[in-house]
């Protein structure tokens, strides 16, 4: 298969990234199946969809040849369905953003196994995994590859392309190109590695970060504003795990921490675990380690304030 021939795309996982997927390949006039098992979970992601637009420009990075369309005409190319069958069927690629565990992943391809065409390449979304673990399962170890996404995807952003041992190489140019199609700047990795490349460096930032609160060197504020000042960035560690979603930074943190039974990892798991127990777990519920829509690193005088000695 050419890339040129990729005219259906499901995407199976219907939160934040799920969604931000979906909408971009209407966008660039690709057929969308959006699939999850929870009907609340589609419906929050045509909210999802909703934000995006205003958000990000109502249109802009639109091919300048293309007349631009609005969210309704887009929304006609999506179809919103908890039927695995219907997500299968006819499908040219897939693309999963499910939870960060390969039991789930794996089990999740070898259902669409039994449905998709043959022609129909498996990709996973997965953020520290390596396709590698669940390849097998999915019963079409060949035609399996890493694409992963970063936010937001409706400008154009990082893609990473990652195959495993047994990835068929055609594939990697093939999945590349459709990328490319969708507004996605492409990094290749060389090998198999957890976190492909930006993520392998976020991750040791974040655990960082965590490690400096457990250990009572600073505090979440004060680590944030350690790298806003310095960094001259918008927001610091801590503000980009409330936007990543602390449940998915728990998960990721847990199968790491028993993968590797690491006591470090355990610890980061409980502080995270602590903020996910009371339902606070960032962006999306309105509280994380900041409250929102009005989180105080935002504030003009947010990295200039002295802390409080004693």
């Amino acid at each position: 298969m050419q890339a040129k021939e990729i005219k259906k795309v499901t995407i199976a996982g219907a939160g934040t990234m799920g969604s931000q997927i979906a909408l971009q390949c209407a966008r660039k006039r690709f057929t969308v199946v959006l699939y999850d098992v929870s009907e609340s979970s589609l419906a929050g992601a045509k909210q999802v969809m909703h934000h995006l637009w205003h958000a990000f420009g109502k249109g802009k990075s639109q091919d300048s040849s293309q007349a631009l369309e609005s969210l309704d005409e887009i929304l006609t190319r999506i179809k919103f369905t908890t039927s695995i069958e219907e997500a299968a069927e006819d499908c040219d690629l897939i693309n999963e953003s499910v939870p960060e565990d390969p039991k789930l992943k794996g089990e999740l391809f070898a259902r669409f196994n039994k449905l998709c065409p043959a022609r129909t390449i498996f990709t996973t979304n997965t953020s520290t995994l390596l396709p590698s673990m669940f390849a097998e399962e999915t019963g079409r170890p060949e035609r399996l590859v890493a694409l992963h996404f970063h936010k937001p995807l409706m400008s154009p952003a990082i893609a990473d392309v990652m195959a495993h041992a047994k990835t068929d190489k055609e594939l990697v140019k093939v999945v590349a190109e459709f990328a490319e199609s969708i507004d996605q700047i492409v990094i290749i990795p060389h090998k198999e590695n957890s976190g492909y490349v930006f993520n392998h460096m976020l991750g040791a930032m974040l655990d960082a970060a965590m490690d400096l609160v457990i250990d009572g060197v600073a505090t979440v504020e004060e680590v944030d504003r350690s790298w806003m000042g310095i960094m001259l960035m918008p927001q610091g560690p801590f503000a980009i795990m409330d936007h990543i979603g602390l449940d998915t930074v728990y998960k990721i943190c847990q199968f790491w921490a028993e993968a590797e039974n690491n006591p470090l990892r355990h610890r980061r798991c409980e502080f995270i675990g602590e903020y996910c127990q009371r339902g606070h777990v960032g962006i999306k519920t309105g509280q994380g380690f900041y409250k929102y829509p009005q989180p105080s690193f935002q504030d003009t005088n947010f990295v200039a304030k002295t802390a409080a000695i004693g």
